[in-house]
């Protein structure tokens, strides 16, 4: 799904934001939570990874 996500966008290669983008709806059906959207649960996780291009970021502060 991510391939070709990028592939509509124009990209022959993937990059993690496309993966941020997508992960909420293809595993959302993977994940059982009591409470709490699975969607949100999710995205709130994904927030919290950092992506090669904010880990550079974050060396030169």
């Amino acid at each position: 799904m991510v391939r070709a996500w990028a592939l509509l966008d124009g990209r022959d290669y993937v990059i993690p934001d496309d993966v941020k983008i997508l992960a909420p709806y293809v595993l959302n059906h993977r994940i059982i939570t009591l409470g709490t959207d699975s969607t949100v649960l999710i995205r709130q996780l994904l927030q919290q990874v950092p992506t090669p291009l904010m880990e550079r970021v974050l060396r030169r502060s």
